[in-house]
């Protein structure tokens, strides 16, 4: 038995039983011949619609229309348009949403990757029903999670949701996706290590422990998911389909947290800055992959600084929330982001007097939590090498974002969300501005070279 297939009877196949939405997944070639079956086998109903955007249609949708009308449905579809692409929107899903209530018997089948799953996630849970997805590419973790990241009047948030009642991945489809398409999966995927490490930092200074099942699903694998780079980019099916395992393992490690936390830290808040600013490159908008690729590696090259730090003696006044709140206006112009971001600050800021309790359990649990750390991440240069490899980004300027835009994003970063990371670990300590200072010029450094110092 391959690998990947002990890892679905392992991993996988326990967490769908364990879910409590997802009842039906199957990973393999030939996968899309089961979709009538498992929809029928799903649904009383005999109507179904799919929802797709041009390349998801192309990749599976006939293949899944023919499936389901063989298996007694009648398949009507709602294909979005290439031009502009499809984004990852609220508003974006209006259409699906207004095609869904006009009959309470239609059973949606998201076929797409990213956007198209979220949008269909999305619709199906405002309109009250449950729904399939059939994924073309594995270029993102939110397959099996029960929230959509979508943007709402500007602001990119989870929004809860629930997870499709069945997932088909046909890995003969989902390695003939885009090349880059697999890069973005693998740059999602990857990070999930600085995520990791945002979390015990959470868990160090009080803030959130960490959870006993979700916490092992992601981490525990997570080398072995991120492995063979190489194959990966030559179209391995096997290094794909051990890829999509480990996305597949991240959204249901979500769904069972009740957040994005296993899969989310400062690397997705860096993201979700240039994804609320429409970020594109050679007019094409730099996908959420991408620009995880790059927060990860960002955060990552924080941590490598701090794991050399000394922070036994570490001390210091609280932050200045007036002074915080003057720079989140200054380092996010838009006023609609900027809004929401005054909340989830003030939602996470503290008083002095547990400020010093932070300090206090950092003092005296430094060397532990750093071992751990130090053991469980990834180190900045491996990731790059990993990522170049694997065809996705590791730089800013590998997305189009100049050293300068990338110190405001970072600064930004810290204000968007009330998750506790990284971003908030040096600026409690006090080692945020210096941090910044001697990491930006080693990343600029890194990037001049192609990542070889």
């Amino acid at each position: 038995m391959s690998h990947w297939k002990a890892q679905f009877d392992n991993l996988i196949a326990p967490a769908v039983a364990k879910s409590a939405v997802t009842k039906h997944l199957i990973i393999d070639r030939g996968a899309i011949t089961h979709v009538g079956e498992v929809a029928a086998s799903v649904t009383s109903s005999q109507r179904a619609i799919l929802f797709a955007d041009r390349a998801g249609f192309d990749a599976a949708g006939y293949a899944t229309r023919d499936q389901l009308v063989s298996a007694g449905f009648a398949v009507d579809q709602l294909i979005l348009n290439d031009e502009p692409l499809p984004k990852a929107s609220v508003e974006e899903a209006e259409p699906f949403i207004e095609t869904l209530k006009s009959d309470p018997l239609l059973l949606p089948v998201s076929v797409g990757s990213g956007v198209i799953n979220d949008l269909v996630k999305f619709a199906s849970y405002e309109t009250n029903r449950q729904y399939v997805s059939v994924a073309t590419a594995a270029s993102m973790d939110g397959y099996t999670s029960a929230g959509a990241p979508l943007a709402r009047d500007g602001f990119k948030v989870t929004i809860p949701t629930r997870a499709p009642m069945a997932l088909i991945a046909d890995l003969d489809v989902i390695a003939k996706a885009p090349a880059e398409m697999t890069g973005w999966g693998y740059g999602d995927l990857a990070g999930k290590s600085p995520a990791g490490g945002d979390w015990l930092l959470a868990e160090l200074v009080g803030a959130e422990v960490r959870d006993a099942t979700a916490w092992p699903l992601v981490q525990d694998h997570l080398r072995g998911w991120l492995c063979d780079p190489q194959a990966l980019a030559h179209g391995d099916r096997d290094a794909t389909a051990r890829l999509f395992i480990g996305l597949t393992a991240v959204g249901f490690a979500m769904e069972f947290h009740g957040s994005s936390r296993p899969a989310s830290g400062a690397d997705h808040q860096i993201a979700h800055m240039w994804e609320m600013e429409d970020l594109s490159l050679e007019g094409r908008k730099v996908s959420h992959g991408a620009a995880v690729a790059v927060g990860c590696v960002v955060t990552l090259a924080l941590y490598d600084w701090l794991l050399g730090q000394d922070l036994s003696q570490i001390a210091g006044p609280a932050p200045d929330l007036n002074a915080a709140l003057d720079e989140l206006r200054r380092v996010i112009p838009d006023t609609r982001i900027a809004d929401r971001a005054v909340l989830q600050t003030q939602e996470k800021w503290i008083d002095p007097a547990l400020h010093a309790d932070r300090l206090k359990r950092i003092c005296t649990h430094w060397q532990d939590t750093r071992g751990i750390i130090r053991q469980q991440l990834f180190r900045t240069g491996e990731m790059v090498a990993m990522l170049k490899m694997a065809g996705a980004p590791a730089f800013a300027k590998d997305i189009g974002v100049s050293s300068v835009h990338l110190e405001r994003t970072i600064r930004a970063a810290a204000y968007i969300r009330s998750r506790y990371t990284i971003l908030d670990f040096l600026k409690e300590t006090g080692l945020f501005e210096r941090a910044l200072s001697e990491v930006l010029p080693k990343l600029d450094q890194l990037a001049a070279h192609g990542g070889k110092i």
